[in-house]
């Protein structure tokens, strides 16, 4: 029986086991398991634990950490054990290592690398963490027009151990212009003689290199492809995107758009390893900001001061008023986001959308007003219930709009509209739910 249950967080080992039991788990276990349990540990003994991985598959585990426990180790490991390790690396994974490395620790692990793999890191460590070069790799199969069948089945044997996938091979000319790419099953099933140029799907889809991640992610999702080459202006093969890395990218952009939509300031370490002072970072900035927009409802409800004295049955529906009119806002802002996000609707559509956004949100907002209208009445009177009647039937359509065009609007201006939802646009609605609300009482209560 096993001494742990893979599918189980909670049986791993402690840090206190046995060294027998220890040094079993290593052995044995899966990777990500592994790195599961060794990122679990104190800093100081992470690096020991790692060593004592068998070295076959010490790369396979460091490389399943996330990149922040990827770092913090790079600093505490040998340079010389951390290019043994980096060598078989996938070379999108040490790229992206690279690039968040302290200056002298890169110097210090380029010195130990041979020119292959340093000229590789270079290449690929050039890209930017949004683009599509920090998800590229360099390790794919690469085959010729004029091969036959079974020539290119001998080289990708030889290629196999070397790159990612062999499922989809590339065929390139001379100059590395991508001319076509194969299937792997495509050249088993073919006559031994028949020429690569015959079987190949020439102008694959592709990518540009000045791509952004998510550009990339969708071409992969929507044409359902195991990789996708990424190619210059020039039609030069540049490397390969992976739908597993492809897929890790648009998990981070997702959790990303969570932060914003909670108006917290993106970062990249989960919630178990981030430190109190990162946390407090990325939280305080909007809070401070949104405080400030709350001071526009303050000033509206001091600024009608008498009519909410002549009626103070009037506050009774305040907070359920605006909240209403914020909560409508969040709706729309969040569903278009995704939207725009996906590639559902683009700019040019906020046309067409305002006026079915318009026409749903006066269906809600008649709705609501229906339902708050004989709470007005038992509260305040006939009087009261039209004024918050009339007030709920325009908060909301208002919140909506507001919620629907903010993220066009930041769209525009070349800022990420996941910005839009959640607080910013309820502080928003907020205010001018306040201003409409007293506005319509004053105005219809005569005072």
């Amino acid at each position: 029986m096993p001494i742990y249950d893979r599918h189980s967080m909670g049986h791993l080992p402690s840090a206190h086991a046995s060294k027998d039991t220890i040094a079993t788990f290593l052995a044995s276990a899966h990777a990500v398991d592994v790195a599961t349990w060794i990122e679990q540990l104190p800093v100081a003994e992470r690096s020991q634990q790692l060593l004592d991985v068998d070295p076959g598959r010490r790369a396979n585990v460091f490389g399943k950490m996330s990149l922040a426990a990827q770092t913090d180790l790079a600093g505490t490991v040998a340079a010389a054990d951390l290019a043994r390790i980096v060598t078989r690396m996938d070379a999108d994974d040490r790229a992206d290592l690279f690039n968040h490395l302290a200056p002298d620790d890169q110097k210090a692990l380029m010195a130990e690398l041979d020119e292959a793999d340093r000229a590789d890191i270079r290449r690929l460590s050039v890209h930017g963490d949004r683009s599509v070069g920090a998800l590229m790799t360099s390790d794919y199969a690469v085959l010729a027009e004029d091969m036959t069948a079974k020539d290119a089945l001998a080289a990708l044997g030889r290629q196999a151990p070397d790159t990612e996938t062999i499922y989809r091979s590339y065929v390139l000319d001379e100059s590395r212009h991508l001319m076509g790419s194969i299937r792997l099953h495509e050249l088993v099933l073919a006559d031994d003689m028949t020429p690569v140029a015959a079987l190949m799907e020439a102008d694959p889809i592709s990518a540009s290199s000045d791509a952004s991640r998510e550009d990339v992610a969708h071409l992969i999702a929507r044409y359902d492809l195991l990789a996708l080459p990424v190619v210059d202006a020039d039609g030069i093969l540049l490397g390969i995107v992976t739908h597993d890395d492809a897929a890790d990218a648009m998990q981070a952009e997702m959790t990303e758009d969570f932060q914003k939509i909670s108006t917290v300031l993106p970062f990249s370490q989960n919630m178990r390893q981030a430190s109190i002072r990162l946390l407090y970072s990325k939280r305080i900035v909007w809070l401070a900001l949104l405080v400030f927009g709350n001071l526009f409802s303050g000033a509206g409800i001091a600024y009608f001061e008498e009519t909410i004295l002549a009626y103070v049955s009037l506050v009774f529906f305040l907070p359920l008023l605006i909240d209403s009119s914020g909560n409508a806002g969040a709706q729309s802002a969040t569903l278009m986001v995704r939207a725009l996000a996906t590639g559902d609707v683009v700019l040019k559509d906020w046309r067409d959308l305002i006026g079915r956004e318009l026409f749903i949100a006066a269906a809600l907002g008649a709705t609501m007003a229906l339902v708050v209208f004989p709470l007005g009445i038992w509260r305040g009177g006939s009087d009261v219930a039209l004024v918050v009647g009339m007030t709920m039937f325009l908060v909301v359509i208002i919140g909506s709009l507001v919620g629907m065009s903010l993220p066009f609007l930041l769209s525009r201006l070349k800022l990420d509209p996941a910005t839009a939802s959640g607080p910013l646009v309820t502080t928003i609605s907020d205010a001018l739910g306040v201003l409409i609300y007293f506005s319509i009482a004053t105005t219809m209560l005569s005072l």
